[in-house]
């Protein structure tokens, strides 16, 4: 009997249609789910309910409570901003404050102070009513106050210490006065990044602030307040007429269900108050009696959609099993050349699907013979491009099995390691290619790169040994591979010599200020000395500071001073007995200063002997000159010695003949004594022109300074029957200069262009002496009418040893060059050959000559 009732079972399952097998089965399953829910669903209704009404009102005050810290964190993140600002920070950057100081804090009221942006209402904030500017001491430097209210008198001229705090920013719900605020502070610096305070915002917490931080909440539905959780009372709520502040909350319970909550900025600050929701009593009710209502409309809803959708579902897998048949065939027939199996579709589905798994999983044995062929055909042909890759690596790769024996061996190993693939395979990798002092490193990758959830692990860097002793740097990857019997090691080894090379090439760059024998120093835009080098010492010596501490103020000055400009000078500094020039480079876009010092101490000693060899080559000039212009200066002075004995000789002859006046006696000594001074100052000026002393400048005018310079040659412009023409200046023109130096160039330039004179007819001869003040500078010109100079000797005019007299020295208008440049001075010449020579010099006006210049 067990025999044949399978069969006709499974005859008579194959002629039922699938749609009637689904209606049936469907109205049975719903019935038997509709009895089974009534019985069940009504229990449990009610404790479910129950606990997603805890949960929701749960949920409901954590959401609101969230919504409230996050409006306490956007007042924190925006003082943050505030205390961080550029404005502030420059505001800041000249700021000192002393604890000490006496002072009366600075009150904004009638506008926003500059370093104070409007970031509340950007980011939709209520506006606070103050803000508060304090130093590092928490003393109260600045107030703005955006209303009427007065600051509270705790806060008015010091915070407390609980209030702010150095490392982070806080937003703290505090009762000031009595009265609630919000208190967001955060520290500030100023743009050098020293510390210089706290910036305190208060905003007063109210009914607005509470509808501000629950902003698109009904309120009906939730109401949200602040309380004090020691004496269990209402601070401020979001709707004060519904719940007045200073109730208690027992008042409160019948009628709301109250959810309290800690503020999670408040822990360990001190503070009692908490966060409260208040949902209504008949709210709940009302949503209770609609969740039975819904409830056992639901079920009936349920039942019907469970047997039409059981029912349908039913259908459709078997429409979709005869689609899903119909595929499948053609698939067979497509993918693996079988016919198309000619099965009845007309019964149903389920048992049809049956037969042709049957047939399909024969199918599926034959193709799976015919892929593991083609897998191993592509087995192969992945191992020859694995074999090309290897052979064409441009670093070295090989392999090594358990025990640490070469397995394989590509070309750049080869090259690298010098040894040949055949006589590397079998051999141990570390015996035969790494030093002993590195191998305890490979030990230690090859460890490490057992860890295959971790990156990298077996990278590193170790020296390999070449086959001929040479060691090499290389950096190594160690890569674990498990194959079915055993786990192999593929080495990837790249060489970095070149690399090391480069290194050790940037090393020596880094230690080249280090290393340098001249000081090198570098400064912040602050001042601070960042860094110097050991040849620094002395200058770190002198100016009293080390690295991490600030220069002196003279020297804070020039650091700004170069970073303003933005250009290299150069200031002298003497340490120790050493003259330094220091060079200040400024780095304006990375804002530092590096100064660079040099010893020049031995170059300063070298121009000084150059100026003593000048002041001597000077001297020696003035003598020879002193030589041209002696038998001029001896006429000159035998003048007034020949008239004083003469005036004296009379004055003797009266007096022996008794004849004597006293009148006329008088008049004779006057003349004697008008003579004895003249020849005093003619011998004076002798002096003057050859006494050897040390270049002394002041002011002179220039027109007294020619007239003087004539009077030293009188007698040789006698001799050559000639009048110096003096075109002079109007008024005075005075120059800053070594009188004596001066008059010698202006004496040389004469005494050249009589010498140029004495070449020319007597009726050609003509001397012209000017002085003029032309294009804001001193101007001189000696001009005569001589046979003047080839203009092939103009530009090697003022070289050493280069003249056309016979006997000449050529250095005169060489040194004369150097006195005028020495006075910051040009000296130039200009001639026409056959009608004479300009010589010009140019000097710079005294001081005072400028000023009275400026205003035209």
């Amino acid at each position: 009997m067990r025999i044949t009732i399978k069969p006709l079972l499974f005859r008579l399952l194959r002629r039922v249609p699938m749609p009637l097998i689904a209606i049936g089965v469907g109205l049975t399953a719903g019935l038997a789910v509709w009895l089974v829910l009534d019985q069940i669903q009504s229990r449990q209704v009610g404790k479910i309910f129950g606990q997603e009404l805890e949960a929701q009102l749960e949920l409901r005050a954590r959401e609101s409570l969230v919504r409230f810290e996050r409006y306490l964190a956007s007042y924190s993140a925006t003082t943050r901003l505030l205390a961080n600002s550029q404005r502030l920070s420059e505001y800041l950057e000249p700021l000192f404050w002393s604890r000490d100081q006496t002072f009366e804090p600075l009150i904004y009221r009638e506008f926003r102070p500059h370093w104070l942006p409007d970031f509340f209402a950007r980011d939709a904030l209520l506006g606070p009513s103050h803000v508060l500017l304090t130093d590092p001491w928490g003393q109260v430097r600045e107030i703005f106050q955006s209303s009427d209210a007065r600051l509270p008198a705790a806060l008015a001229t010091q915070v407390p210490e609980s209030l702010y705090s150095e490392r982070t920013s806080r937003a703290l719900i505090e009762r000031v006065d009595g009265r609630l605020y919000l208190i967001a502070s955060d520290a500030t610096a100023d743009a050098a990044g020293y510390a210089m305070g706290y910036l305190l915002v208060l905003v007063p917490i109210d009914e607005a602030f509470l509808a501000a931080s629950q902003r698109g909440v009904d309120v009906g539905r939730a109401a949200v307040a602040l309380i004090d959780a020691s004496d269990q009372e209402i601070l401020v709520s979001i709707n004060a007429e519904a719940l007045p502040s200073g109730t208690r909350l027992e008042r409160w319970r019948s009628t709301y269900v109250i959810t309290s909550q800690p503020l999670l900025e408040q822990e360990g600050s001190g503070s009692d108050v908490r966060f409260a929701t208040f949902v209504s009593q008949a709210v709940v009710e009302k949503m209770s009696r609609h969740v039975r209502l819904f409830e056992r409309r639901q079920r009936g809803i349920a039942a019907l959609v469970f047997i039409l959708v059981f029912t349908a579902v039913i259908y459709l897998v078997s429409v979709r099993l005869n689609k899903v048949l119909r595929r499948m065939t053609r698939f067979s027939t497509r993918a693996l050349g079988f016919a198309e199996p000619g099965f009845n579709r007309g019964g149903n589905q389920l048992v049809l699907l049956e037969e042709w798994i049957q047939h399909f999983t024969q199918l599926v044995l034959a193709a799976r013979e015919e892929m593991s062929r083609r897998h191993q055909a592509e087995m192969r042909q992945s191992e020859a491009l694995k074999a090309a890759m290897m052979e064409a690596s441009l670093d070295a790769v090989v392999t090594l099995d358990q025990r640490g024996r070469v397995i394989e061996f590509n070309p750049a190993a080869e090259h690298l390691l010098g040894l040949r693939r055949e006589a590397a395979l079998g051999r141990v990798f570390t015996e035969q290619c790494v030093p002993e002092a590195a191998r305890g490193r490979f030990r230690h990758l090859l460890d490490r790169s057992q860890h295959a959830h971790r990156v990298s692990e077996g990278r590193g860097e170790l020296v390999a040994r070449h086959s001929s002793g040479a060691e090499v740097p290389v950096e190594l990857s160690i890569v674990p591979i498990d194959l079915e019997s055993e786990r192999v090691h593929t080495l990837y080894i790249h060489d970095i010599t070149e690399r090391k090379r480069a290194e050790q090439e940037i090393k020596g760059l880094a230690r080249f200020a280090s290393e340098s024998p001249s000081p090198i120093l570098r400064v912040t835009a602050a001042g601070v000395l960042v860094y110097a080098n050991s040849a620094s010492r002395t200058l770190l010596v002198v100016w009293g500071c080390a690295p991490g501490e600030p220069l002196p103020a003279p020297w804070r000055e020039r650091v700004v001073s170069a970073l303003a400009s933005g250009e290299q000078h150069e200031e002298e500094l003497e340490a120790g007995g050493q003259l330094y020039s220091l060079l200040f480079a400024p780095i304006a876009d990375l804002g530092y200063v590096n100064i660079y010092a040099r010893d020049i101490t031995a170059v300063r000693r070298a121009e000084q002997e150059a100026r003593q060899h000048q002041a001597e080559l000077v001297h020696v000039c003035r003598l020879s000159t002193l030589g041209e212009v002696a038998t001029g200066m001896a006429h000159e002075l035998n003048q007034p010695l020949s008239a004083i004995v003469n005036y004296a000789n009379g004055c003797i002859r009266r007096l022996q003949s008794g004849a004597g006046e006293p009148e006329a006696l008088i008049g004779a000594l006057n003349q004697v004594s008008l003579q004895a001074r003249r020849a005093s100052d003619i011998i004076r000026h002798l002096r003057a022109l050859v006494g050897k002393q040390p270049p002394v400048r002041a002011q002179v005018d220039l027109n007294h300074l020619a007239r003087e310079v004539c009077s030293f040659i009188e007698f040789d412009t006698h001799r050559l029957d000639l009048q110096i023409a003096l075109d002079l200046g109007p008024d005075a023109i005075p120059v800053l200069v070594d009188l004596v130096q001066l008059e010698q160039v202006v004496l040389n330039l004469l005494r050249n262009a009589l010498d140029a004179l004495e070449e020319v007819a007597p009726e050609r001869r003509r001397l012209v002496l000017r002085t003029a003040v032309l294009e804001g500078e001193a101007r001189v010109s000696v001009e005569d009418s001589g046979p003047g100079i080839p203009a092939e000797r103009l530009p090697t005019l003022f070289d050493a040893f280069v003249t056309t007299k016979e006997g000449g020295m050529g250095m005169g208008l060489a040194i004369s060059q150097t006195i005028v440049e020495n006075h910051e001075g040009r000296i130039w010449a200009e001639s026409t050959p056959g009608c004479g020579s300009i010589f010009h010099i140019a000097l710079p006006l005294a001081a005072s000559a400028q000023t009275t210049e400026a205003p035209s």
